[in-house]
């Protein structure tokens, strides 16, 4: 007898999110994702599912990078995934880190592996501060950037949907947050 049903609201709030803020489709895009946890696995299966070209992942922990490629390579064989910074221009690079929560963190990005000028567009996950270093730097060379608040908006859209079986006031959700986080 099954009790209860469990839910991951990340996944298509990411996709949406980067639909909608950076105007892109994933599909056979090339995509640098930092962070490996649980948001950067989520992220990865997400970007594995929707048919993204070619997926780097870099992580901290070499072993946790490898853990996640290799559950993409079982479950979406045609996937094209490394572990590593890429060479050449990506699409998008995507942070799945903490790294940018406080003013004092570095950039998850190391610019030495991989220069910002080689990406096209920047997304954070972090949405407090609105502008993380990474994203920053990204602007500074002309990439287009956003930030998590649009990933945190349709989560929470997605929970009340489920929750309450009724369509999520996101126009009304998304002032709430933005006055909430931003003031």
């Amino acid at each position: 007898e099954v009790r209860s049903h469990g839910f991951n609201t990340d996944v298509d709030a990411i996709s949406r999110a980067i639909s909608e803020d950076l105007g892109m489709d994933i599909r056979g895009a090339r995509v640098l994702l930092l962070g490996a946890g649980g948001a950067g696995r989520a992220a990865a299966l997400k970007l594995a599912a929707d048919g993204v070209g070619e997926l780097f992942l870099v992580n901290r922990t070499l072993s946790r990078a490898d853990e996640v490629l290799a559950e993409i390579r079982r479950q979406y064989s045609g996937i094209k995934v490394s572990a590593g910074y890429p060479s050449g221009k990506v699409d998008l690079v995507i942070n799945a880190t903490s790294l940018g929560l406080r003013p004092e963190d570095s950039s998850p990005l190391d610019p030495d592996r991989f220069p910002l000028c080689n990406a096209r567009r920047v997304f954070d996950m972090i949405y407090r501060p609105a502008r993380t270093k990474l994203l920053a730097e990204a602007e500074e060379r002309d990439c287009l950037v956003a930030n998590g608040l649009s990933m945190l908006l349709y989560q929470g859209a997605a929970a009340f949907e489920l929750w309450t079986g009724k369509m999520a006031p996101t126009t009304a959700m998304r002032g709430a947050l933005e006055k909430e986080i931003y003031g």
